[in-house]
């Protein structure tokens, strides 16, 4: 169990991180890899099983920060304390592991819900490497604000469970 204070560090640390990694999916479309607009790929899957379209891209960026915000929960929780190495190590450890869970499961469900299916890590896709990379840029800026954020904040759930 962890405190109130660790949980809602770790909430405002999920949502700095999610907003890093949301501004890393835009700036990388002037790389030349595509620009990845989560928010409104779930605005889409949202509205795609409902008739008209109820919900707007506010609805598809709240899930976007929500879903952020449990995986800061989830690092916090079950895997900080059994991964070893600083905040750096960790963070990019973590970012990697986000971008497989998405690849290989996240993003094929996603999509099929909003009916463009785009195949396991984006096989089915008009780019699939170049959609892994952005993928894995971007987690990894996840996943580096998020265990640097918790270092600065004092998050150690180490600590903590004692």
């Amino acid at each position: 169990m962890i405190s109130s204070g660790t949980f809602w560090r770790t909430v405002i640390c999920g949502f700095l991180a999610t907003f890093v990694m949301m501004m890393i999916a835009f700036v990388q479309g002037g790389t030349g890899l595509p620009t990845l607009d989560i928010g409104h790929i779930l605005k889409e899957s949202f509205n795609q099983v409902h008739s008209g379209t109820p919900y707007s891209i506010l609805w598809g960026n709240v899930a976007y920060f929500i879903m952020g915000i449990i995986l800061a929960l989830i690092w916090v929780v079950f895997l900080s304390a059994r991964i070893p190495g600083n905040w750096l190590v960790k963070g990019l450890i973590y970012g990697v592991i986000i971008s497989i869970v998405a690849g290989l499961i996240v993003a094929p469900l996603i999509t099929a819900a909003a009916g463009d299916p785009i195949g396991i890590f984006y096989s089915d896709t008009w780019a699939p490497m170049a959609l892994m990379i952005a993928g894995l840029i971007m987690h990894l800026g996840y996943g580096l604000v998020l265990t640097l954020c918790l270092k600065v904040a004092g998050v150690d759930i180490k600590k903590e469970l004692g």
